[in-house]
C-alpha cells in the first residue's frame, strides 16, 4: 500500500519500481477511463497474453503486437485464419503462444457480435464499472471482474477469466486503484469524473 518516489520526487504506487518504464505508463495510461472500443479491445488482449508472464515483458513487445495484430482492429483481427496463426508463432516479437492467439482471433469475432448487439465494446464493459470500496491494490479480482468475465465466457471469449479481467478494469479506468498517497490518483478521480459513460 505503500508508495515510491518518482522520478520527480512526487510519490507513486509501489509497483512502479519494478520497471523504470512503468512510470510513464503509470503516470499516462494506467487508470485514466478508455471508451475506445479498439483500445479496450487490445488492453484485454494484452491482459490475456500477460497471464503467468510480467507486464514488463508485454509492454516491452506492445508495439510488436499492434504491428503484428493490425493495430488490434477487432474487424481485420477477426479475419485472421490459419495462415495468420503460424504467421504469428513465427514472430519472435510477440509471445508465442498458439491458445492465446487463437484466443484474440476468436475474441475479435466476439467482439464484433458484442458491438451488434450492444452497440459497442465500451458500452457494453462499462456496465461493469466498479464502485470502489476496497483498499487499492488490495485485491486480485472483484465481485465486478467476475461478473464480466463470466459474461465474457458465457458469450463465448476466451482467456478472459477474473484475475485478467481485473488487471483488464484497473488499467481501462473501470476502478481507481492508484493507492491513496500516490500523486496520480487525484488526476485518475478528476478524469473519471468528468468522463461521460458511453
Amino acid at each position: 500500500m505503500s508508495t515510491i518516489p518518482g522520478p520527480d520526487g512526487q510519490p507513486r504506487c509501489r509497483w512502479c519500481a519494478a520497471a523504470p518504464e512503468f512510470f510513464d505508463y503509470h503516470d499516462r495510461e494506467w487508470g485514466y477511463p478508455v471508451a475506445d472500443d479498439v483500445r479496450l479491445f487490445e488492453k484485454l488482449c494484452l491482459e490475456s497474453f500477460q497471464s503467468g508472464l510480467s507486464w514488463r515483458t508485454i509492454l516491452a513487445k506492445r508495439e510488436n503486437f499492434r504491428a503484428a495484430f493490425a493495430g488490434f482492429d477487432f474487424n481485420k483481427v477477426a479475419e485472421f485464419d490459419e495462415r495468420d496463426v503460424q504467421r504469428l508463432l513465427a514472430d519472435a516479437g510477440i509471445v508465442r503462444h498458439r491458445g492465446k492467439i487463437e484466443a484474440v482471433i476468436n475474441n475479435a469475432k466476439r467482439a464484433q457480435e458484442l458491438v451488434a448487439t450492444e452497440g459497442s465494446l465500451a458500452a457494453y464493459f462499462w456496465r461493469f464499472e466498479a464502485p470502489g470500496g476496497h483498499e487499492p491494490q488490495s485485491m486480485s479480482t472483484s465481485a465486478e471482474s467476475e461478473a464480466l468475465s463470466k459474461a465474457l465466457k458465457k458469450q463465448g471469449w476466451k482467456f478472459v477469466g477474473p484475475t485478467t479481467v481485473f488487471a483488464f478494469m484497473q488499467a481501462m479506468g473501470l476502478i481507481n486503484d492508484h493507492v491513496e498517497n500516490c500523486v496520480v490518483r487525484s488526476k485518475v478521480a478528476d478524469a473519471r469524473a468528468g468522463f461521460s459513460k458511453p
